[in-house]
């Protein structure tokens, strides 16, 4: 089953599920803000696709916090502490393909591709 992480209201997190729903992807979305983000599915992420690409640093979220905040991820462990604590810190939309892939952001070639590896 394909998992969109994300925020209904992200303009990324819309792109991705208007794709998905053109491409006729069945998937499950769960809302950081309802639901949070485990520790453990936080550093997951990080170990895939390196902590510096699930963690949102142009985000308005970033942009807010003070700078003694933001010099505390300085490695995967403290920046998923970081984004646990700040779920909008988090790249959107995170898709786990059915566990052959992950795609961080709205990347319409990777999905392709991340679709594609799921499929076979």
């Amino acid at each position: 089953m394909v998992t969109v992480y994300g925020i209904p209201n992200c303009d990324s997190v819309k792109k991705a599920r208007d794709w998905l729903a053109a491409h006729q992807v069945a998937y499950v979305f769960h809302d950081f803000k309802k639901q949070g983000a485990s520790q453990e599915l936080l550093a997951h992420w990080a170990a895939v696709a390196g902590w510096e690409r699930v963690l949102n640093r142009q985000g308005q979220t970033w942009r807010k916090l003070d700078a003694a905040e933001q010099a505390r991820a300085v490695d995967a462990a403290s920046a998923c502490a970081l984004m646990q604590l700040h779920t909008s810190l988090i790249k959107r939309p995170v898709i786990n393909w059915a566990g052959a892939a992950l795609t961080v952001g709205w990347q319409p070639d990777a999905f392709k591709a991340a679709l594609a590896k799921a499929l076979t």
